[in-house]
Protein backbone atom coordinates (compact mmCIF):
# COMPACT_ATOMS: atom_id res chain seq x y z
CA UNK A 1 0.00 0.00 0.00
CA UNK A 2 2.95 2.41 0.81
CA UNK A 3 4.60 1.60 -2.22
CA UNK A 4 1.08 1.99 -4.31
CA UNK A 5 1.06 5.72 -2.61
CA UNK A 6 4.47 6.72 -3.77
CA UNK A 7 4.06 5.53 -6.77
CA UNK A 8 0.98 7.71 -7.35
CA UNK A 9 2.87 10.55 -5.81
CA UNK A 10 5.71 10.08 -8.66
CA UNK A 11 3.08 9.48 -11.56
CA UNK A 12 2.52 12.97 -13.65
CA UNK A 13 -0.42 14.45 -13.31
CA UNK A 14 -0.66 14.20 -17.26
CA UNK A 15 1.27 13.04 -20.15
CA UNK A 16 2.16 17.05 -20.80
CA UNK A 17 2.97 17.20 -17.10
CA UNK A 18 5.52 14.75 -17.45
CA UNK A 19 7.27 16.14 -20.62
CA UNK A 20 7.33 19.82 -18.63
CA UNK A 21 8.47 18.05 -15.69
CA UNK A 22 11.50 16.68 -17.71
CA UNK A 23 12.48 20.02 -18.99
CA UNK A 24 12.47 21.26 -15.21
CA UNK A 25 14.64 18.79 -14.62
CA UNK A 26 17.01 19.49 -17.57
CA UNK A 27 17.45 23.24 -17.03
CA UNK A 28 18.21 22.81 -13.54
CA UNK A 29 20.43 19.83 -13.96
CA UNK A 30 22.48 21.98 -16.03
CA UNK A 31 22.29 25.46 -14.27
CA UNK A 32 23.15 23.37 -10.65
CA UNK A 33 26.25 22.15 -12.27
CA UNK A 34 27.53 25.40 -13.21
CA UNK A 35 26.45 27.52 -10.11
CA UNK A 36 27.66 24.78 -7.63
CA UNK A 37 30.98 25.30 -9.12
CA UNK A 38 30.60 29.08 -9.95
CA UNK A 39 32.72 31.09 -7.75
CA UNK A 40 35.35 28.94 -7.87
CA UNK A 41 35.42 28.92 -12.01
CA UNK A 42 34.82 32.74 -11.80
CA UNK A 43 37.97 33.28 -9.16
CA UNK A 44 40.59 30.79 -10.34
CA UNK A 45 39.19 30.38 -14.00
CA UNK A 46 39.04 33.78 -15.38
CA UNK A 47 40.48 35.64 -12.81
CA UNK A 48 38.07 37.68 -10.80
CA UNK A 49 38.21 38.91 -7.18
CA UNK A 50 35.33 38.13 -4.80
CA UNK A 51 34.27 42.02 -5.73
CA UNK A 52 34.20 41.89 -9.04
CA UNK A 53 32.26 39.06 -9.27
CA UNK A 54 29.44 40.88 -6.83
CA UNK A 55 29.37 44.11 -8.74
CA UNK A 56 28.89 42.26 -12.44
CA UNK A 57 25.92 39.84 -10.35
CA UNK A 58 24.73 43.20 -9.84
CA UNK A 59 24.89 44.75 -13.24
CA UNK A 60 23.33 41.65 -14.41
CA UNK A 61 20.34 41.55 -12.19
CA UNK A 62 19.64 45.26 -12.74
CA UNK A 63 19.37 44.51 -16.49
CA UNK A 64 17.66 41.39 -16.03
CA UNK A 65 15.22 43.88 -14.02
CA UNK A 66 14.84 46.45 -16.75
CA UNK A 67 14.57 43.47 -19.29
CA UNK A 68 11.70 42.10 -18.10
CA UNK A 69 8.88 44.37 -19.86
CA UNK A 70 10.05 44.04 -23.19
CA UNK A 71 10.97 40.18 -22.72
CA UNK A 72 7.76 39.63 -21.93
CA UNK A 73 6.16 41.69 -24.68
CA UNK A 74 8.34 39.17 -27.15
CA UNK A 75 6.42 36.43 -25.88
CA UNK A 76 2.91 37.57 -26.41
CA UNK A 77 4.22 38.88 -29.49
CA UNK A 78 6.28 35.80 -30.98
CA UNK A 79 4.95 32.82 -28.78
CA UNK A 80 5.82 31.39 -25.66
CA UNK A 81 6.66 27.83 -27.08
CA UNK A 82 8.95 29.66 -29.51
CA UNK A 83 10.79 32.32 -27.62
CA UNK A 84 11.49 29.24 -24.87
CA UNK A 85 13.38 27.60 -27.11
CA UNK A 86 14.98 30.80 -27.96
CA UNK A 87 16.22 31.37 -24.72
CA UNK A 88 17.16 27.72 -24.05
CA UNK A 89 19.06 28.15 -27.04
CA UNK A 90 21.04 31.14 -26.24
CA UNK A 91 21.61 30.52 -23.24
CA UNK A 92 23.39 27.43 -24.43
CA UNK A 93 25.55 29.32 -26.46
CA UNK A 94 26.44 31.86 -24.11
CA UNK A 95 27.49 29.03 -21.54
CA UNK A 96 29.91 27.59 -24.47
CA UNK A 97 31.61 31.13 -24.18
CA UNK A 98 32.15 31.05 -20.70
CA UNK A 99 35.16 29.49 -20.50
CA UNK A 100 36.85 31.81 -23.59
CA UNK A 101 36.18 35.27 -20.81
CA UNK A 102 39.29 36.11 -19.33
CA UNK A 103 38.47 39.44 -18.21
CA UNK A 104 36.35 41.84 -16.22
CA UNK A 105 34.53 44.02 -19.06
CA UNK A 106 33.81 40.44 -20.86
CA UNK A 107 32.20 38.60 -17.72
CA UNK A 108 29.90 42.22 -16.99
CA UNK A 109 28.73 41.56 -20.69
CA UNK A 110 27.96 37.90 -20.15
CA UNK A 111 26.26 37.95 -17.22
CA UNK A 112 24.11 41.16 -18.68
CA UNK A 113 23.46 38.90 -21.89
CA UNK A 114 22.82 36.01 -19.99
CA UNK A 115 20.73 37.53 -17.94
CA UNK A 116 18.53 39.22 -20.38
CA UNK A 117 18.01 35.83 -22.21
CA UNK A 118 17.06 34.45 -18.57
CA UNK A 119 14.51 37.36 -18.11
CA UNK A 120 12.94 36.09 -22.03
CA UNK A 121 12.96 32.48 -20.90
CA UNK A 122 11.09 33.03 -17.42
CA UNK A 123 8.44 35.20 -19.31
CA UNK A 124 8.04 32.52 -21.69
CA UNK A 125 7.74 29.02 -19.51
CA UNK A 126 5.17 30.84 -17.36
CA UNK A 127 3.68 31.96 -20.35
CA UNK A 128 3.45 28.63 -21.90
CA UNK A 129 2.56 26.62 -18.81
CA UNK A 130 -0.53 28.26 -18.36
CA UNK A 131 -1.30 28.73 -21.81
CA UNK A 132 -0.78 25.16 -22.61
CA UNK A 133 -1.92 23.00 -19.45
CA UNK A 134 -5.79 22.71 -19.00
CA UNK A 135 -7.02 24.84 -16.00
CA UNK A 136 -8.87 21.76 -14.02
CA UNK A 137 -4.20 20.35 -13.49
CA UNK A 138 -2.61 23.93 -13.66
CA UNK A 139 -1.63 23.78 -9.56
CA UNK A 140 -1.22 20.21 -9.62
CA UNK A 141 0.91 20.27 -12.76
CA UNK A 142 2.94 23.10 -11.67
CA UNK A 143 3.83 21.14 -8.07
CA UNK A 144 5.14 18.40 -9.81
CA UNK A 145 7.00 20.15 -12.00
CA UNK A 146 8.67 21.77 -9.01
CA UNK A 147 9.57 18.75 -7.53
CA UNK A 148 11.36 17.87 -10.84
CA UNK A 149 13.05 21.23 -10.95
CA UNK A 150 14.67 20.75 -7.16
CA UNK A 151 15.34 16.90 -8.18
CA UNK A 152 17.45 18.60 -11.26
CA UNK A 153 19.45 20.94 -8.73
CA UNK A 154 20.24 18.19 -6.49
CA UNK A 155 21.31 15.92 -8.99
CA UNK A 156 22.96 19.11 -10.27
CA UNK A 157 25.00 20.16 -7.55
CA UNK A 158 26.37 16.77 -7.18
CA UNK A 159 27.91 16.97 -10.69
CA UNK A 160 29.23 20.37 -10.18
CA UNK A 161 30.99 18.78 -6.67
CA UNK A 162 32.39 15.98 -8.14
CA UNK A 163 33.70 18.96 -10.48
CA UNK A 164 35.29 20.34 -7.75
CA UNK A 165 36.62 17.75 -6.12
CA UNK A 166 39.35 16.86 -8.44
CA UNK A 167 40.63 20.14 -7.70
CA UNK A 168 41.75 20.39 -11.44
CA UNK A 169 41.59 23.90 -13.47
CA UNK A 170 40.55 21.46 -16.61
CA UNK A 171 37.54 19.71 -14.80
CA UNK A 172 36.15 23.09 -13.95
CA UNK A 173 37.16 24.71 -17.27
CA UNK A 174 35.30 22.23 -19.08
CA UNK A 175 32.19 22.47 -16.23
CA UNK A 176 29.87 25.70 -18.66
CA UNK A 177 30.11 22.93 -21.39
CA UNK A 178 28.59 20.65 -20.01
CA UNK A 179 26.10 22.97 -18.75
CA UNK A 180 25.74 24.01 -22.55
CA UNK A 181 24.99 20.68 -24.09
CA UNK A 182 22.20 19.89 -21.19
CA UNK A 183 20.44 23.12 -22.60
CA UNK A 184 21.14 22.38 -25.98
CA UNK A 185 19.29 18.96 -24.92
CA UNK A 186 16.74 21.27 -23.36
CA UNK A 187 15.82 23.19 -26.16
CA UNK A 188 15.36 20.58 -28.43
CA UNK A 189 13.22 18.93 -25.65
CA UNK A 190 10.93 22.50 -25.78
CA UNK A 191 10.49 22.10 -29.32
CA UNK A 192 8.91 19.09 -28.92
CA UNK A 193 6.28 20.20 -27.03
CA UNK A 194 2.84 20.71 -28.39
CA UNK A 195 2.19 24.36 -29.28
CA UNK A 196 -0.17 26.67 -26.85
CA UNK A 197 -2.65 28.80 -28.16
CA UNK A 198 -0.37 31.43 -28.20
CA UNK A 199 1.73 30.53 -30.78
CA UNK A 200 -1.07 29.18 -32.99
CA UNK A 201 -1.27 33.25 -34.20
CA UNK A 202 -0.69 33.97 -37.85
CA UNK A 203 1.95 36.48 -38.45
CA UNK A 204 -1.14 39.19 -39.02
CA UNK A 205 -2.45 38.61 -35.70
CA UNK A 206 0.39 39.04 -33.67
CA UNK A 207 0.79 42.59 -35.01
CA UNK A 208 -2.65 43.44 -33.98
CA UNK A 209 -2.19 45.33 -30.65
CA UNK A 210 -4.57 43.42 -27.74
CA UNK A 211 -7.22 45.85 -26.69
CA UNK A 212 -7.39 47.61 -23.32
CA UNK A 213 -4.82 48.38 -20.72
CA UNK A 214 -1.52 46.54 -20.18
CA UNK A 215 -0.16 45.27 -16.73
CA UNK A 216 1.67 47.96 -15.77
CA UNK A 217 -1.84 49.91 -15.24
CA UNK A 218 -3.32 46.86 -13.23
CA UNK A 219 -2.46 48.39 -9.98
CA UNK A 220 -3.47 45.24 -8.05
CA UNK A 221 -1.41 42.57 -10.45
CA UNK A 222 1.72 44.80 -9.26
CA UNK A 223 1.11 45.35 -5.28
CA UNK A 224 0.40 41.49 -5.29
CA UNK A 225 3.83 40.27 -7.28
CA UNK A 226 5.39 43.44 -4.80
CA UNK A 227 3.96 41.22 -2.16
CA UNK A 228 4.87 37.86 -3.62
CA UNK A 229 8.43 39.42 -3.89
CA UNK A 230 8.08 39.98 0.34
CA UNK A 231 6.81 36.84 0.61
CA UNK A 232 9.51 35.03 -1.51
CA UNK A 233 12.26 36.46 1.14
CA UNK A 234 11.77 33.37 2.91
CA UNK A 235 14.72 32.18 0.96
CA UNK A 236 16.66 34.79 2.26
CA UNK A 237 15.99 33.26 5.80
CA UNK A 238 16.89 30.15 4.32
CA UNK A 239 19.84 30.52 2.71
CA UNK A 240 21.68 33.84 4.22
CA UNK A 241 20.41 34.54 7.42
CA UNK A 242 19.74 31.57 9.58
CA UNK A 243 22.86 29.87 7.84
CA UNK A 244 25.13 33.13 9.73
CA UNK A 245 22.89 33.11 12.83
CA UNK A 246 24.15 29.37 12.74
CA UNK A 247 27.77 30.14 12.70
CA UNK A 248 27.91 34.01 14.56
CA UNK A 249 25.27 33.44 17.07
CA UNK A 250 24.77 30.02 18.47
CA UNK A 251 27.17 26.76 19.69
CA UNK A 252 26.08 24.48 16.99
CA UNK A 253 28.08 22.93 14.79
CA UNK A 254 28.78 24.01 11.00
CA UNK A 255 28.33 20.73 9.94
CA UNK A 256 24.66 21.46 10.46
CA UNK A 257 24.17 23.42 7.50
CA UNK A 258 24.91 20.46 5.30
CA UNK A 259 22.11 18.75 7.02
CA UNK A 260 19.87 21.81 6.99
CA UNK A 261 20.36 22.20 3.22
CA UNK A 262 19.02 18.26 3.45
CA UNK A 263 16.44 18.46 4.69
CA UNK A 264 15.21 21.17 2.65
CA UNK A 265 16.13 19.29 -0.99
CA UNK A 266 14.05 16.23 0.25
CA UNK A 267 10.80 18.45 1.33
CA UNK A 268 11.31 20.42 -2.17
CA UNK A 269 11.49 17.40 -4.02
CA UNK A 270 8.44 15.28 -2.08
CA UNK A 271 5.66 17.72 -0.84
CA UNK A 272 5.01 20.51 -3.38
CA UNK A 273 1.96 18.20 -4.42
CA UNK A 274 0.70 18.25 -0.84
CA UNK A 275 1.01 21.30 -0.41
CA UNK A 276 -0.50 22.25 -3.40
CA UNK A 277 -3.49 20.16 -2.54
CA UNK A 278 -7.11 21.73 -1.78
CA UNK A 279 -5.54 24.92 -3.52
CA UNK A 280 -8.21 25.60 -6.85
CA UNK A 281 -8.50 29.70 -6.50
CA UNK A 282 -7.93 32.79 -4.95
CA UNK A 283 -9.56 32.25 -2.12
CA UNK A 284 -7.80 28.66 -1.62
CA UNK A 285 -4.96 30.62 -2.31
CA UNK A 286 -4.58 33.44 0.12
CA UNK A 287 -5.53 30.71 2.68
CA UNK A 288 -2.04 29.14 1.76
CA UNK A 289 -0.66 32.47 1.80
CA UNK A 290 -2.01 32.46 5.78
CA UNK A 291 -0.31 29.23 6.16
CA UNK A 292 3.12 29.77 4.57
CA UNK A 293 3.43 33.12 6.80
CA UNK A 294 2.24 31.40 9.68
CA UNK A 295 5.16 28.71 8.94
CA UNK A 296 7.52 32.11 8.46
CA UNK A 297 6.89 33.36 11.66
CA UNK A 298 7.12 30.88 13.63
CA UNK A 299 10.64 29.86 11.72
CA UNK A 300 11.25 33.37 13.31
CA UNK A 301 10.75 33.00 16.46
CA UNK A 302 12.08 29.85 16.89
CA UNK A 303 14.93 30.71 15.74
CA UNK A 304 15.14 33.94 17.67
CA UNK A 305 15.69 31.87 21.28
CA UNK A 306 18.17 29.96 19.76
CA UNK A 307 20.72 32.63 20.72
CA UNK A 308 20.59 31.22 23.94
CA UNK A 309 20.10 27.22 24.14
CA UNK A 310 23.07 25.00 24.35
CA UNK A 311 23.89 21.56 22.81
CA UNK A 312 21.24 19.59 21.15
CA UNK A 313 18.56 21.60 22.02
CA UNK A 314 20.37 24.19 19.56
CA UNK A 315 20.90 22.03 16.70
CA UNK A 316 17.24 20.51 17.48
CA UNK A 317 15.79 24.01 17.16
CA UNK A 318 17.52 25.50 14.66
CA UNK A 319 16.32 22.70 12.49
CA UNK A 320 13.07 22.81 12.80
CA UNK A 321 13.34 26.57 12.21
CA UNK A 322 14.42 25.37 8.71
CA UNK A 323 12.09 22.86 8.33
CA UNK A 324 9.19 25.47 8.81
CA UNK A 325 10.78 28.08 6.69
CA UNK A 326 11.00 25.26 4.02
CA UNK A 327 7.14 24.84 5.04
CA UNK A 328 6.66 28.39 3.81
CA UNK A 329 8.11 28.33 0.73
CA UNK A 330 6.39 25.15 -0.16
CA UNK A 331 2.45 26.83 0.52
CA UNK A 332 3.34 29.79 -0.73
CA UNK A 333 4.46 27.87 -4.04
CA UNK A 334 1.04 26.62 -4.52
CA UNK A 335 -0.39 30.20 -3.85
CA UNK A 336 1.66 31.91 -6.59
CA UNK A 337 0.70 29.39 -9.20
CA UNK A 338 -2.84 29.98 -8.45
CA UNK A 339 -2.59 33.78 -8.49
CA UNK A 340 -0.38 33.61 -12.29
CA UNK A 341 -3.48 31.68 -13.48
CA UNK A 342 -6.27 33.21 -12.14
CA UNK A 343 -4.92 37.56 -12.02
CA UNK A 344 -3.55 37.55 -15.82
CA UNK A 345 -4.84 38.96 -18.61
CA UNK A 346 -4.95 35.58 -20.70
CA UNK A 347 -4.17 37.69 -24.08
CA UNK A 348 -1.22 39.32 -22.34
CA UNK A 349 0.40 36.37 -20.25
CA UNK A 350 4.09 37.47 -21.18
CA UNK A 351 3.78 40.92 -20.31
CA UNK A 352 2.11 40.06 -16.78
CA UNK A 353 4.97 37.65 -16.31
CA UNK A 354 7.47 40.47 -16.97
CA UNK A 355 5.69 43.30 -14.66
CA UNK A 356 5.50 40.38 -12.37
CA UNK A 357 9.26 39.98 -12.17
CA UNK A 358 9.79 43.87 -11.78
CA UNK A 359 6.97 43.94 -9.39
CA UNK A 360 8.68 40.71 -7.62
CA UNK A 361 12.03 41.89 -7.74
CA UNK A 362 11.13 45.44 -5.91
CA UNK A 363 9.84 42.95 -3.05
CA UNK A 364 12.71 41.28 -2.58
CA UNK A 365 15.45 43.03 -3.32
CA UNK A 366 16.29 45.12 -0.14
CA UNK A 367 15.93 41.69 1.94
CA UNK A 368 19.68 40.51 2.13
CA UNK A 369 21.24 43.49 3.43
CA UNK A 370 17.91 44.04 5.72
CA UNK A 371 17.55 41.09 7.53
CA UNK A 372 20.85 40.38 7.88
CA UNK A 373 21.35 43.29 9.74
CA UNK A 374 18.27 42.96 11.77
CA UNK A 375 18.85 39.52 12.82
CA UNK A 376 22.42 39.63 13.66
CA UNK A 377 22.31 43.80 14.95
CA UNK A 378 18.91 43.80 16.98
CA UNK A 379 19.02 39.89 17.72
CA UNK A 380 15.37 39.02 19.27
CA UNK A 381 13.97 42.09 18.52
CA UNK A 382 15.00 42.11 14.75
CA UNK A 383 13.76 38.52 14.32
CA UNK A 384 10.30 40.12 15.33
CA UNK A 385 10.64 42.87 12.95
CA UNK A 386 11.26 40.36 10.14
CA UNK A 387 7.93 38.49 11.37
CA UNK A 388 6.76 41.97 11.59
CA UNK A 389 7.12 42.42 7.92
CA UNK A 390 5.60 39.58 6.37
CA UNK A 391 2.45 39.42 8.49
CA UNK A 392 1.79 43.38 7.18
CA UNK A 393 2.46 41.62 3.51
CA UNK A 394 -0.12 39.24 4.23
CA UNK A 395 -2.65 41.25 5.86
CA UNK A 396 -2.03 43.65 2.49
CA UNK A 397 -1.94 41.00 -0.57
CA UNK A 398 -5.46 40.15 0.53
CA UNK A 399 -7.38 43.61 -1.38
CA UNK A 400 -4.23 43.97 -3.63
CA UNK A 401 -5.55 39.96 -5.18
CA UNK A 402 -9.32 41.68 -5.15
CA UNK A 403 -8.21 44.70 -7.20
CA UNK A 404 -6.52 42.54 -9.82
CA UNK A 405 -9.23 40.14 -10.28
CA UNK A 406 -11.74 43.42 -10.61
CA UNK A 407 -9.62 45.18 -12.80
CA UNK A 408 -9.50 41.56 -15.38
CA UNK A 409 -13.01 41.38 -15.15
CA UNK A 410 -13.52 45.33 -15.91
CA UNK A 411 -11.04 44.87 -19.13
CA UNK A 412 -11.22 41.52 -20.15
CA UNK A 413 -14.00 39.88 -21.93
CA UNK A 414 -16.09 37.00 -19.99
CA UNK A 415 -15.51 34.62 -22.81
CA UNK A 416 -11.61 35.11 -22.43
CA UNK A 417 -11.41 35.36 -18.71
CA UNK A 418 -12.66 31.63 -18.94
CA UNK A 419 -9.31 30.67 -19.12
CA UNK A 420 -7.92 32.49 -16.38
CA UNK A 421 -8.34 29.89 -13.71
CA UNK A 422 -6.37 27.59 -11.68
CA UNK A 423 -8.63 24.76 -11.22
CA UNK A 424 -11.94 23.74 -12.75
CA UNK A 425 -12.94 20.70 -14.77
CA UNK A 426 -10.27 18.79 -16.34
CA UNK A 427 -10.34 18.79 -19.61
CA UNK A 428 -7.48 16.11 -20.22
CA UNK A 429 -3.85 16.45 -21.75
CA UNK A 430 -2.74 19.26 -24.64
CA UNK A 431 -3.05 17.82 -28.02
CA UNK A 432 -1.60 19.15 -31.12
CA UNK A 433 -4.34 20.71 -32.31
CA UNK A 434 -6.46 22.27 -29.68
CA UNK A 435 -9.76 21.39 -28.37
CA UNK A 436 -12.70 23.19 -29.75
CA UNK A 437 -15.25 22.20 -27.29
CA UNK A 438 -16.82 23.62 -23.88
CA UNK A 439 -14.57 26.66 -22.42
CA UNK A 440 -11.80 26.74 -24.09
CA UNK A 441 -13.59 26.80 -27.61
CA UNK A 442 -14.22 30.89 -26.67
CA UNK A 443 -10.67 31.23 -25.70
CA UNK A 444 -9.35 29.34 -28.88
CA UNK A 445 -11.74 30.98 -31.36
CA UNK A 446 -10.62 34.61 -30.34
CA UNK A 447 -6.98 33.17 -31.70
CA UNK A 448 -8.33 33.56 -34.89
CA UNK A 449 -10.01 36.70 -34.64
CA UNK A 450 -8.23 39.59 -35.42
CA UNK A 451 -10.25 41.77 -33.81
CA UNK A 452 -9.76 40.07 -30.19
CA UNK A 453 -5.79 38.43 -30.47
CA UNK A 454 -4.13 36.95 -28.15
Amino acid sequence: MIVDAVLRQARPPSRLAGRLSVQSLLFALGEGAFLTGSAVFFTQIVGLSAAQVGLGLTCAGIAAFLAALPMGKLVDRFGPKRMWAVSAGGQAAMFAVWPLITDFRGYVAMAVVMEVIGALGGAAHGAYTIDALPPGERVKSRAYMYSALNLGFTLGSLIGGVALAFHSNEILHALPWFTAAVFLVNAAAISRLPRARHDNRTPVERKVKVPGPGPLRNPGWLLTNFFDGVFWTNQVLLNVVIPLWLVEQTDAPRVLLAFLFGTNTVMCIFLPMVAARGVTGISTALRAVRVSSTFFVISCLITLVTHDTVGWVTIFLVWLGHVTVTGAELYLSAANWTFEAELMDPRQRGAYQGAADMAGTLGKVWAPAVYTFLAMNWGAAGWLVIAGIVVVATIGVHPSTRLARRFLETHVPPDVLNDARASGPDTGDLVEVPSLTGADASVTDHVARPDQPR
